[in-house]
């Protein structure tokens, strides 16, 4: 007897635990009305979402999550003013489960594994790997890369991505490192790589940066697909859907599309450079049929 009614007593305290656990994960809108104020997770060098210094923080996402918040304002029927905070890679998720922020709109991939602890809203921009090449190079595909030189970033897998992809199991390269996305940009621009394989964000933004723009493109098939979105709160269905809701509402009306041409197809600052980047057909899909799919189901070889 005493066995089970301490069975029931662990049983009954977990189940306490947990509800106690769904009661906080499901209040995150209760707590924004009550502050007044969204803590926004944002990047400051992404280019989705970056800073300009000065505490201005700027992006796709980053002014897309400010059209989200000022959804939440009607729906909660209160103003709402942002305290940004800054994310990384390595604490956005802990910062998003202990309550920190309620939600970030930076780079952040949806994938199966992250899916455990958090939730995402609907996808809002889906990132290509590809390479970048100079327009005299003939370049045009992965089998044009037989015998070539390949630069990569040290610490990426855009290399091992390119690898593993079934259209380069015969093709045989070299690779280069660079410190960084800069210098890695740079050894093809000086000539010392053929292609430079990475983010098709990241490559717009080296190529837009460079002494002789006109002289770079970005080519060849996609190599993997990312979906990014907004990371929020496990188990908040009430926050989700709020987020999802102005998401769906800035697709229908064109607002995001136009966004997406402020900040990927016209001059941006610091430098007042363009990224030249149209929306991706696997972007525009998203857009199409709003959804939270992780990577996995986007079917990468």
């Amino acid at each position: 007897m005493k066995k089970h009614l301490l069975a029931f007593a662990v049983a009954a305290a977990a189940a306490v635990a947990t509800g106690g656990a769904f009661a906080q994960a499901t209040d995150t809108l209760a707590k924004i009305k009550d502050r007044g104020a969204v803590n926004l997770g944002v990047r400051d060098s992404s280019g989705l979402a970056y800073t300009l210094g000065g505490g201005k923080y700027v992006g796709f996402h980053t002014e897309m999550a400010e059209r989200i918040v000022g959804d939440l304002s009607k729906d909660l029927g209160k103003p709402l003013t942002i305290n940004y905070q800054v994310i990384t890679s390595q604490n956005r998720i802990p910062l998003i489960q202990n309550g920190t922020i309620d939600f970030e709109c930076g780079s952040t991939t949806n994938s199966a594994a992250r899916q455990k602890d958090v939730d995402f809203a609907y996808t809002t921009y889906v990132e290509e790997v590809r390479m970048a090449v100079n327009k005299k190079s003939g370049i045009k595909s992965i089998k044009d890369l037989n015998g070539k030189t390949i630069a990569t970033t040290t610490g990426t897998t855009s290399v091992q991505t390119l690898r593993k992809n079934e259209r380069a199991h015969d093709i045989d390269f070299k690779t280069v490192q660079g410190k960084d996305h800069a210098d890695s940009f740079l050894l093809l621009e000086a000539g010392r790589a053929d292609a430079f394989v990475m983010d098709g964000s990241i490559l717009a933004a080296n190529i837009a940066k460079s002494k002789n723009p006109k002289d770079f493109e970005i080519v060849g098939e996609v190599l993997s697909t990312e979906p990014i979105a907004c990371m929020l709160p496990k188990g908040d269905a009430k926050l989700k859907k709020a987020v999802d809701d102005s998401i769906v509402r800035q697709i229908k009306d064109g607002s995001l599309a136009k966004l997406y041409d402020k900040w990927f197809m016209q001059p941006i600052p610091p430098n007042n450079v363009s990224l030249n980047m149209p929306a991706s057909e696997s972007t525009k899909n998203a857009w199409a049929h709003p959804n939270d799919k992780p990577m996995e189901d986007y079917g990468n070889k």
